[in-house]
């Protein structure tokens, strides 16, 4: 055999597949780290933001399928940090379990890149499959529904792995207290597994940011105005939160939820949850403010929504998703509490909906309920 024929055989990538829950197998190319891995198979219609993306918690115990065809075109940027955050990322690893795409660029060229796509994953140790039909995959999680599934490769057969069993929030949340910024105003932000533009956004707004642990007891500081983060998961598994969330409604502390931050004050004010079928993720999500008719694109990153029909009577749907007219933010009729399913921070995506932090912040500024304001 040839030294180039021995080099090929070295260098060829392994083949893996992806197996889903009812059965299906879809082959592929690793170009990630060779591990085998499991959790819930969900896909992202994105075109860009590939690096935000993968560094979003709210994908913790999730295998990405990306529907645009080509990734990795533009390489990913470097972990930089700027005042104590991330400049360009949501968090500081990849948070999901596997990553699926129909085309992987190993050649990249933008101004920010620092290293390829598969150079990424394979150093986070995260397994990725390229050359899989991803249009056929998403139809399937289309008709079907959200599945479990498993990037599996030869000689490390896994079980499959249900992550909505589990409190993925504890798993994602800081460890300890961070504190960025100053301001007249200071805003405690709960993190269930925030983006990092959550709190680039405040800070832009002039105000002092309290990132706590997604447990951490609220009656230990003061604040002014409470932001509760997006996250992974069953909202239902976080009952501490709820809990907590409950007793600061008693208190009149104005709060806005953001994502899972939105489900979670809704069950904390007495509303229902439900799983969706395949979930809303993209950075085209329209949405219609239901008072003034007014619409907008947003970006999303959701498996489960709140049952506007179980709003209770003091409480008004805010938003709803024009694709399938599910709830999209609620707010209180009277007391300063508000929140919403999309990402008014966006990353990726459009911001136009960055007003709901201006109207939270005047809010707290304004010390009055939504009555005395109106």
């Amino acid at each position: 055999m040839t030294d180039f024929a021995v080099a090929s055989v070295q260098t060829s990538p392994p083949k893996a597949r992806l197996i889903l829950e009812d059965g299906s197998i879809f082959k592929g190319v690793s170009f990630g780290y060779p591990i085998s891995r499991a959790g819930e198979v969900v896909f992202n219609t994105g075109m860009v933001g590939y690096p935000e993306t993968l560094t979003d918690p709210s994908y913790f115990g999730q295998i990405l399928v990306l529907t645009y065809p080509l990734i990795g075109n533009y390489g990913v940027p470097a972990h930089r940090m700027s005042g104590g955050i991330l400049e360009h990322l949501e968090s500081r690893r990849i948070q999901v379990q596997g990553l699926i795409v129909a085309g992987a660029s190993e050649e990249f060229s933008h101004w920010n890149s620092h290293r390829s796509l598969s150079r990424w994953l394979q150093a986070q140790k995260v397994p990725a499959l390229s050359g899989v039909d991803t249009r056929t995959l998403t139809r399937k999680l289309r008709e079907k529904g959200t599945m479990l599934g498993k990037i599996e490769f030869d000689g490390q057969s896994i079980p499959f792995y249900d992550p909505d069993q589990d409190n993925l929030v504890q798993k994602v949340s800081i460890r300890k207290a961070r504190t960025y910024g100053s301001g007249k105003l200071t805003i405690a932000l709960l993190d269930c597994g925030c983006k990092e533009n959550i709190v680039r956004s405040l800070l832009l707004r002039q105000v002092r940011v309290i990132r706590l642990p997604w447990d951490y007891d609220l009656r230990q500081i003061e604040f002014d105005g409470l932001v509760i983060s997006n996250g992974p998961g069953n909202p239902k598994m976080c009952r501490k939160v709820i809990l907590q969330i409950r007793r600061l409604m008693f208190q009149n502390r104005p709060m806005l939820g953001i994502c899972l931050g939105h489900q979670l004050m809704a069950l904390a004010a007495g509303a229902n949850t439900f799983k969706l079928k395949y979930g809303h993720r993209g950075q085209n999500q329209p949405v219609q403010e239901k008072a003034h008719h007014r619409c907008f694109v947003t970006s999303q990153n959701h498996g489960f929504a709140v049952d506007g029909h179980t709003l209770p009577d003091d409480w008004e749907t805010w938003f709803v998703n024009l694709n399938d007219g599910t709830n999209e933010g609620m707010r209180h009729r009277e007391r300063p509490f508000m929140s919403v399913q999309f990402h008014p921070e966006a990353a990726p995506g459009p911001v136009d909906t960055g007003f709901v932090f201006d109207e939270f912040l005047a809010m707290v500024r304004s010390g009055s309920s939504r009555r005395d304001r109106e």
